[in-house]
């Protein structure tokens, strides 16, 4: 099947470089050729039903990965984690982060990554089905920081955020959507901690919290 046409061909273009260089990386010489694989995300990637989940998150969880990678133990494996972790993505669906981490288990061989390295970055995406990575879990405290750092933003980035979800959940009734939605925030509020490496919780936390904290008041009645 040929990529579909990317709403933002430079970032498209951008994001393909990044991933030849990430395959080049990790796959051995003689493997195939990384292109063909990140176009085919690439075009996961653009899918019409995506308003927030789009090529500017992919982008935006790559670098904050790079801006953390020192405190993985394998940062090449949290930005292949990054790659999938919403490659399958239908806002209808409760499974994504499993088939998302299928997907990556059926491309990675065939691109040339490592078994260890493959088995790694499917149980980061799964990871992300609830962002709590066990206590150590250096890589996967990375990504689920990278993942969340959008909570962080400033408040009309966070605004941009939420306005972009709401409209990926557009077939459900406003009632239900913010009940559902004020749930998942006074989750999030109870957590301890919602970045759990120092610098990500030293650049994110705070204005997270504040940031839903807000929205958790707009939506109630």
């Amino acid at each position: 099947m040929p990529p579909l046409p990317h709403p933002d061909a430079a970032l498209a273009a951008a994001l393909l470089d990044r991933w030849t260089a990430l395959l080049g990386r990790l796959a051995p010489a003689g493997s195939a050729p990384p292109a063909p694989f990140g176009d085919e995300l690439l075009r996961r990637w653009s899918e019409p039903q995506r308003r927030y989940h789009t090529l500017t998150h992919l982008a935006a969880v790559l670098d904050v990965v790079d801006h953390l990678a020192e405190q993985a133990e394998d940062a090449d494996a949290v930005r292949l984690g990054a790659w999938f972790h919403d490659a399958v993505y239908a806002p209808d669906r409760a499974e994504n982060e499993e088939r998302s981490a299928r997907l990556a288990e059926r491309v990675l061989p065939e691109a040339g990554v490592p078994a260890a390295v493959v088995a790694e970055a499917a149980r980061l995406v799964r990871l992300t089905t609830t962002h709590e990575p066990a206590a150590g879990d250096r890589n996967g405290e990375v990504l689920c920081d990278a993942d969340l750092a959008v909570l962080g933003g400033a408040p009309a980035a966070y605004a941009a955020y939420a306005a972009a979800v709401r409209e990926e959940y557009g077939f459900v009734p406003d009632a239900a959507f913010r009940a559902g939605r004020a749930e998942i925030l006074e989750q999030l509020l109870g957590l301890p901690a919602l970045f759990r490496t120092e610098r990500g919780h030293a650049a994110y936390e705070e204005a997270a919290r504040g940031n839903l904290r807000a929205e958790l008041d707009a939506l109630r009645p």
